[in-house]
């Protein structure tokens, strides 16, 4: 998949929007509701890097494959950063995504779009 796969893919989940943050933060956030369940940079030198949420267990194992790493600020809160989406078998990475977003709909507590973290 590429990028605008990867676009494309997020947007058609179930209550799914985008928002695009400017300066200082630069990103595409993809939200169920006021959730986050995936984001994009969208400035150099990180430009198209996809960063999602995964299980503590899952953090661990992707954060050993070349590519993916810790998402910065996020990486406490279980999120990778993924450099290349093309690069990431496509059904693989819809998994992630399909995770990530079913962890954003079912988690409990309030979240507000404000931005990334």
């Amino acid at each position: 998949m590429d990028v605008d796969a990867v676009k494309m893919h997020c947007s058609r989940y179930p209550g799914a929007s985008s928002k695009l943050f400017g300066p200082p933060s630069n990103v595409l956030v993809y939200y169920s509701g006021c959730k986050k369940f995936a984001y994009f940079k969208t400035s150099e030198p990180e430009q198209w890097r996809f960063s999602i949420r995964t299980t503590p267990e899952r953090f661990l194992e992707l954060t050993d494959v070349p590519g993916i790493k810790p998402a910065r600020y996020m990486g406490r809160f279980h999120w990778v950063t993924i450099v290349n989406v093309s690069a990431v078998p496509a059904d693989y990475l819809q998994e992630l995504i399909a995770w990530s977003y079913t962890r954003a709909i079912t988690r409990p507590g309030k979240a507000t779009a404000r931005g990334p973290d």
